[in-house]
């Protein structure tokens, strides 16, 4: 079986995007509003990702 290497980046993607998609399919009742809830989710969080990384980036120098 082939290994699956990620890098921290992209399993944090993966992660919000996993996330975005059951945190929009519980939250809502129709499927516009899942579908444009989930995407607003994932959005936000590759804000806060970037976010974070460049407060990150700027603390160590």
């Amino acid at each position: 079986m082939p290994k699956l290497t990620l890098t921290h980046f992209e399993a944090s993607i993966l992660f919000a995007f996993f996330v975005s998609i059951v945190l929009g399919i519980v939250s809502k009742k129709t499927d516009q509003e899942r579908l444009r809830y989930g995407l607003k989710c994932f959005g936000y969080f590759l804000l806060a990702l970037f976010a974070i990384g460049w407060a990150m980036r700027l603390g160590h120098g």
